[in-house]
Protein backbone atom coordinates (compact mmCIF):
# COMPACT_ATOMS: atom_id res chain seq x y z
CA UNK A 1 0.00 0.00 0.00
CA UNK A 2 1.19 3.68 -0.76
CA UNK A 3 2.22 5.71 1.70
CA UNK A 4 -0.59 8.09 0.60
CA UNK A 5 -3.24 5.39 0.48
CA UNK A 6 -2.18 4.20 3.87
CA UNK A 7 -2.60 8.24 4.98
CA UNK A 8 -6.00 7.78 3.64
CA UNK A 9 -6.90 4.69 5.54
CA UNK A 10 -5.35 5.65 8.61
CA UNK A 11 -7.51 9.46 8.21
CA UNK A 12 -11.16 7.02 7.56
CA UNK A 13 -9.93 5.05 10.45
CA UNK A 14 -9.78 8.06 12.82
CA UNK A 15 -12.80 9.59 11.75
CA UNK A 16 -14.55 6.82 11.92
CA UNK A 17 -13.65 6.30 15.55
CA UNK A 18 -14.30 10.09 16.23
CA UNK A 19 -17.43 9.33 14.77
CA UNK A 20 -18.62 6.33 17.07
CA UNK A 21 -16.88 8.49 20.26
CA UNK A 22 -18.97 11.49 19.21
CA UNK A 23 -21.96 9.43 19.25
CA UNK A 24 -21.74 7.80 22.69
CA UNK A 25 -20.83 11.44 24.65
CA UNK A 26 -24.00 12.64 23.01
CA UNK A 27 -26.48 10.59 24.48
CA UNK A 28 -29.91 12.34 23.97
CA UNK A 29 -32.47 12.73 26.13
CA UNK A 30 -36.22 12.34 24.97
CA UNK A 31 -38.53 15.80 25.62
CA UNK A 32 -41.73 15.28 27.65
CA UNK A 33 -44.05 12.71 26.84
CA UNK A 34 -47.41 14.53 25.90
CA UNK A 35 -50.32 12.23 26.36
CA UNK A 36 -51.86 11.01 22.99
CA UNK A 37 -55.30 13.09 22.79
CA UNK A 38 -57.68 14.39 20.82
CA UNK A 39 -55.46 17.96 20.50
CA UNK A 40 -56.57 21.26 18.93
CA UNK A 41 -55.33 24.74 18.15
CA UNK A 42 -55.91 26.30 22.19
CA UNK A 43 -58.67 28.53 22.73
CA UNK A 44 -60.14 27.06 26.15
CA UNK A 45 -57.39 29.25 28.77
CA UNK A 46 -57.28 32.47 26.14
CA UNK A 47 -56.87 35.52 28.22
CA UNK A 48 -56.05 33.89 31.73
CA UNK A 49 -53.01 33.38 33.39
CA UNK A 50 -51.62 31.16 36.43
CA UNK A 51 -48.69 31.66 38.82
CA UNK A 52 -46.91 28.53 39.63
CA UNK A 53 -44.72 27.28 41.70
CA UNK A 54 -42.70 24.24 40.58
CA UNK A 55 -40.22 21.97 41.78
CA UNK A 56 -37.14 20.85 39.64
CA UNK A 57 -37.07 17.38 40.29
CA UNK A 58 -33.03 17.34 39.21
CA UNK A 59 -32.38 19.70 42.54
CA UNK A 60 -35.14 20.49 44.34
CA UNK A 61 -34.94 24.12 43.64
CA UNK A 62 -38.63 26.19 43.45
CA UNK A 63 -39.37 28.24 40.61
CA UNK A 64 -41.87 30.75 40.22
CA UNK A 65 -43.30 31.23 37.18
CA UNK A 66 -46.10 32.71 35.41
CA UNK A 67 -47.48 31.47 32.64
CA UNK A 68 -50.09 33.53 30.32
CA UNK A 69 -52.51 32.19 27.78
CA UNK A 70 -53.89 34.69 24.80
CA UNK A 71 -54.86 34.32 21.06
CA UNK A 72 -54.05 30.76 20.66
CA UNK A 73 -50.71 31.59 22.25
CA UNK A 74 -48.53 30.22 25.20
CA UNK A 75 -45.71 31.97 27.30
CA UNK A 76 -43.47 31.69 30.66
CA UNK A 77 -42.39 34.32 32.13
CA UNK A 78 -39.51 32.55 32.90
CA UNK A 79 -38.29 31.43 29.53
CA UNK A 80 -39.11 34.80 28.07
CA UNK A 81 -36.52 36.55 30.56
CA UNK A 82 -34.27 33.82 30.06
CA UNK A 83 -34.19 33.27 26.35
CA UNK A 84 -36.67 35.84 24.70
CA UNK A 85 -38.90 32.40 23.85
CA UNK A 86 -41.73 35.28 22.59
CA UNK A 87 -45.00 33.68 22.15
CA UNK A 88 -45.83 29.90 21.14
CA UNK A 89 -48.93 27.92 19.93
CA UNK A 90 -50.53 26.20 22.48
CA UNK A 91 -52.88 23.20 22.26
CA UNK A 92 -55.75 21.72 24.34
CA UNK A 93 -58.21 18.69 25.05
CA UNK A 94 -61.27 18.52 27.20
CA UNK A 95 -62.47 16.16 29.56
CA UNK A 96 -65.42 16.91 31.25
CA UNK A 97 -64.35 19.68 33.44
CA UNK A 98 -60.37 19.53 33.08
CA UNK A 99 -58.80 21.26 30.46
CA UNK A 100 -55.55 19.78 29.01
CA UNK A 101 -53.10 22.21 27.54
CA UNK A 102 -49.51 21.63 26.15
CA UNK A 103 -46.66 23.85 24.22
CA UNK A 104 -43.73 23.11 23.12
CA UNK A 105 -41.48 26.41 23.19
CA UNK A 106 -37.91 27.14 21.70
CA UNK A 107 -35.37 29.69 22.11
CA UNK A 108 -34.45 31.50 19.22
CA UNK A 109 -30.93 32.10 19.94
CA UNK A 110 -30.01 28.87 21.50
CA UNK A 111 -30.86 25.15 21.79
CA UNK A 112 -33.16 25.01 24.37
CA UNK A 113 -36.31 23.68 24.07
CA UNK A 114 -39.41 23.38 26.95
CA UNK A 115 -42.36 21.13 26.28
CA UNK A 116 -45.19 21.99 28.43
CA UNK A 117 -48.00 19.78 29.65
CA UNK A 118 -51.07 20.61 32.29
CA UNK A 119 -54.60 20.46 33.42
CA UNK A 120 -56.76 22.97 34.60
CA UNK A 121 -59.70 22.35 36.83
CA UNK A 122 -61.45 25.22 37.85
CA UNK A 123 -58.86 27.36 39.16
CA UNK A 124 -55.93 24.76 39.93
CA UNK A 125 -53.09 24.74 37.51
CA UNK A 126 -51.20 21.30 37.28
CA UNK A 127 -47.95 21.43 35.28
CA UNK A 128 -45.33 19.44 33.72
CA UNK A 129 -42.21 20.59 31.75
CA UNK A 130 -38.87 19.83 30.91
CA UNK A 131 -36.29 21.98 29.21
CA UNK A 132 -34.17 20.20 27.33
CA UNK A 133 -30.74 21.75 26.01
CA UNK A 134 -29.34 19.85 23.15
CA UNK A 135 -25.45 20.46 22.25
CA UNK A 136 -23.52 18.39 20.09
CA UNK A 137 -21.30 17.55 23.10
CA UNK A 138 -23.89 17.01 25.87
CA UNK A 139 -27.85 16.86 26.42
CA UNK A 140 -29.10 18.42 29.47
CA UNK A 141 -32.37 18.72 30.99
CA UNK A 142 -34.45 19.73 33.75
CA UNK A 143 -37.90 18.55 34.46
CA UNK A 144 -40.18 20.51 36.74
CA UNK A 145 -43.71 19.38 38.00
CA UNK A 146 -46.22 21.93 39.85
CA UNK A 147 -49.35 23.42 40.58
CA UNK A 148 -50.55 27.39 39.82
CA UNK A 149 -53.34 29.62 40.75
CA UNK A 150 -54.77 32.40 38.67
CA UNK A 151 -53.28 35.57 38.72
CA UNK A 152 -55.95 38.46 39.22
CA UNK A 153 -56.00 40.88 35.49
CA UNK A 154 -55.18 44.13 35.83
CA UNK A 155 -58.31 46.41 35.00
CA UNK A 156 -57.48 50.03 34.74
CA UNK A 157 -58.87 52.53 37.69
CA UNK A 158 -61.80 54.31 36.44
CA UNK A 159 -60.97 58.04 36.05
CA UNK A 160 -62.88 60.42 38.79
Amino acid sequence: MTPILQAAAAAVLALGSGAAAMSVMNRDVPDLAVPAMGWAPGDALDGQSFLTLSTVRESGETLENTLHFADGRFQSEMCQRYCDFGWSEYRTATEGKVVHFTATTRCPDAPHTVVWYGTVRGDRMEVLGTWTTRRWYWTRQINVTGTGDPVPIATPAAEG
